[in-house]
């Protein structure tokens, strides 16, 4: 979620869901345990069987059988054969030296990373549906969790589940159950670890997981508002079909490894169609990473994986989950944002950024600067930032306060000792509305300029902050904490791949928790604004259920190309790192049902190309299963080894010339017979070809294969241009980005 970026930024540890890496620390000179995750080889032919294995492998680390059993925290075996135990760092390597242990990785702890948003990237509620199709779609939602007894959850007018769910609904404390439309639901907390502010049940008292949940496949809620902003219908991206949930996420210690991977194994077994994990953090190796392995397992059983991308932009190589058989969501604004006017005694008028639900009960109030209301044993820099304990609550007292802003909620520390309100001053994320807990608004340094000189220039200062209206803006952007890439993972590899809505984004929330999550809030509502990579990751995944909606039989490779190539173009004047923040451009729902060519691929074919980055052939046995010879696959490959639906070129140094060959190959999935004829754009100093430049298809379903040949001039470092291959038909435009840079 943006919140996490937005506090991490001012460096304050208010929110508790951080990543938390698990050393091997020595507590009073004895050696921690901590839990690892161990990595087999071939799968056993039961469960059982698979069970005694893991058990025997322990046990000769741990020297007892019964120790063994004490340790286990969790076995993985219906999917990848697996498990997960306390382990000491000596334990751990002994077990990493044996013959059938392929890998061995300590458990983390990750992060968390709609009114209008569907109508702005063109999913309206007149859209072409499968109404049928759409409710046999079952979308998985790793997260904190469901409130199901919102209207975005009802099961009016479902009938019962699709036959091929094979998952569960138990009973848990403080949960109303599952319904037709919440089909399943679980939870996974194998650290056995207590979290008080949290309950053992699919229960989100987060309000993340069902933000999440209602903007992939929430039901129509007419007159959705957060106390009458944002004021529209809210739905998902599919309606009619179903949600499966497993809470993964917990209030006091975040997102487990071991969960995560438990919670796939299980929607693996349920029978699910799209993963989506608004999840973050992890490995920039593919094969010691949670989510890319469960992700590679859910793909080879033909479900794809939808992920956010991260909240650590606009910092460059910060992007997450860019596994290539992922699809990764940056996050983008539309075309409105909330501001309050505020009303100054002289007069003048100025606006502010943030969600300001309060109506004015007074036409001004008293209006003082943080430095003078300082405390007399209180520096006056802590003073202008309105730190807590550092005002005289006397001097603040039914005023409105004018501080710059340092940690997240300010408005709550002048609200507790008796201010009426905050305006604040802060250049950073004016493209995310932030919600209050009193009157307030964020202004930037221009704007606070005037407040200033304002305030010194009359004995009685005064202002008045106005509720929050909706006003238009210039849009599609990227937002400023949407992290970028380049892909830390591969170099060869596009990432971000698209983008969608995650800033302001209204959704169903939770009545379990306030608002803002502050101490003192007395705010609850349905529905709430939440930012971040978060909530443009279920756009997508409500895209993925869509598309899958037409095409039941469609590959996850086949249908994340849908999606790449029909997204929108955006423009690099706009956002300056171009493709490595937006990735092909916005989500482009209506068209990606019918793209008519897609670039597919199968498991082996991310094989070969894990190969070409250089992992041996018994590391990608936590993937496969079994060793692989990687030198038998490597000839004849490209400069990438990977049909993806974009190319990606990473400029050489010392080198006059980089050359690039790529080898793609595409299938009609349009009518036939039917011409592509290939329009390439170049960049200044760089040459794009491609062969042949026409390709002819004769019936639905043909493949055909063609190279495309970059070369490009030394340019400076961190420096990035934009290309693109286009083939173009009578009916259809297939776009890939083509991007060439200097690391």
């Amino acid at each position: 979620m943006f919140l996490q970026k937005l506090i991490n930024s001012f460096s304050l540890l208010w929110f508790p869901l951080l990543l938390i890496l698990l050393s091997t620390a020595s507590v009073n000179g004895v050696r921690q345990k901590n839990f690892y995750i161990v990595f087999l080889g071939v799968h056993p032919v039961s469960s059982d069987i698979a069970l005694e294995t893991h058990l025997n492998i322990l046990s000769v680390v741990k020297g007892s059988h019964l120790e063994a059993k004490e340790s286990i925290a969790y076995s993985y075996t219906k999917s990848f054969n697996a498990f997960a135990a306390k382990l000491s760092e000596d334990e751990a390597k002994k077990l990493s030296a044996m013959d059938e242990v392929l890998s061995v990785f300590p458990n983390q702890y990750r992060k968390l990373h709609t009114t209008r948003s569907w109508d702005f990237i063109g999913l309206p509620l007149t859209a072409k549906r499968k109404l049928k199709s759409e409710s046999d779609t079952i979308v998985a939602l790793l997260d904190t969790g469901i409130t199901p007894e919102f209207q975005s959850f009802k099961d009016d007018g479902f009938g019962p589940p699709p036959a091929k769910w094979k998952g569960t609904c138990d009973h848990y404390a403080n949960f109303s159950g599952c319904n037709n439309k919440i089909i399943g639901a679980k939870y996974f907390k194998i650290d056995g670890r207590t979290d008080p502010s949290d309950i053992l049940s699919p229960i989100d008292v987060d309000g993340h997981g069902t933000h999440t949940a209602s903007t992939a496949v929430g039901n129509l809620v007419p007159n959705a508002s957060l106390f009458g902003v944002a004021k529209g219908t809210a739905r998902g991206a599919v309606p009619s079909a179903r949600l499966a949930i497993y809470k993964v996420c917990w209030s006091s210690h975040g997102c487990s490894d071991m969960d995560i991977l438990a919670a796939f194994e299980a929607a693996m077994h349920d029978g699910v169609d799209v993963i989506s994990i608004s999840i973050g953090g992890g490995n920039e190796n593919y094969v010691e990473d949670s989510i890319a392995i469960g992700a590679f397992h859910a793909m080879r059983k033909g479900i794809i994986t939808v992920a956010s991308a991260g909240n650590d932009g606009p910092t460059m190589a910060t992007v997450t989950n860019n596994a290539p058989w992922i699809v990764t969501v940056a996050a983008s604004g539309i075309d409105r944002d909330f501001q309050s006017t505020i009303e100054l005694g002289s007069g003048k008028n100025v606006s502010g950024t943030g969600v300001n639900t309060f109506n004015t009960k007074q036409k001004q109030y008293p209006l003082v600067d943080g430095v003078n209301a300082a405390r007399n044993t209180t520096s006056k820099e802590d003073a202008k930032f309105c730190f807590e304990d550092s005002l005289e609550p006397n001097k603040v007292k039914g005023k409105l306060v004018y501080c710059r802003l340092r940690i997240y909620g300010t408005d709550s520390v002048v609200k507790a000792i008796g201010g009426i309100g905050t305006i604040m001053e802060n250049e950073q994320f004016l493209d995310v509305a932030q919600i209050f807990m009193a009157p307030a608004t964020i202004v930037n340094s221009s704007i606070g300029q005037i407040i200033t000189n304002y305030t010194q220039s009359t004995r009685s200062p005064s202002a008045v902050i106005h509720k929050s209206h909706e006003v238009k803006r210039p849009a599609p952007f990227v937002a400023s904490f949407s992290s970028r890439g380049p892909n830390l993972g591969s170099l060869h590899v596009l990432k971000p791949d698209v983008t969608a809505p995650g800033i302001n984004v209204l959704a169903s929330y939770t009545l379990r928790k306030s608002i803002t999550g502050l101490k003192g809030d007395t705010q609850f509502s349905e529905f709430t604004l939440l930012s971040g990579t978060s909530m443009s990751c279920p756009h997508v995944s409500g895209v993925a259920a869509y598309v899958k909606s037409f095409h039941p039989d469609w590959t996850p490779a086949a249908i994340r190309s849908a999606i790449i190539t029909t997204a929108k173009p955006m423009s690099q004047r706009v956002n300056q790192e171009a493709e490595f923040a937006y990735g092909a451009g916005q989500v482009n729902p209506t068209r990606t049902v019918n793209p008519g060519l897609v670039y597919d691929m199968d498991d082996f074919a991310y094989i070969q190309f894990l190969c070409h980055e250089g992992y041996n052939g018994s590391t990608l046995s936590v993937l496969i299963g079994s060793p692989i010879n990687c030198t038998s696959l490597l000839p004849g490959l490209g400069h990438d080894a990977i049909n993806y639906p974009s190319m990606q070129l990473s400029m050489k140094s010392n080198i006059v010339t980089t050359v690039g060959v790529f080898r793609r190959r595409v299938t009609n999935v349009g009518p036939a017979p039917t011409i592509y004829n290939a329009t390439i754009k170049s960049p200044k100093g760089v040459e794009i070809t491609v062969k042949p430049t026409s390709l002819i298809f004769s019936h639905t379903k043909q493949k055909r294969s063609f190279k495309v040949v970059v070369k490009a001039k030394p340019m400076a470092s961190m420096q990035i241009v934009s290309g693109s291959l286009i083939w173009r038909s009578s009916h259809y435009i297939v776009r890939s980005p083509i991007v060439i840079y200097s690391p």
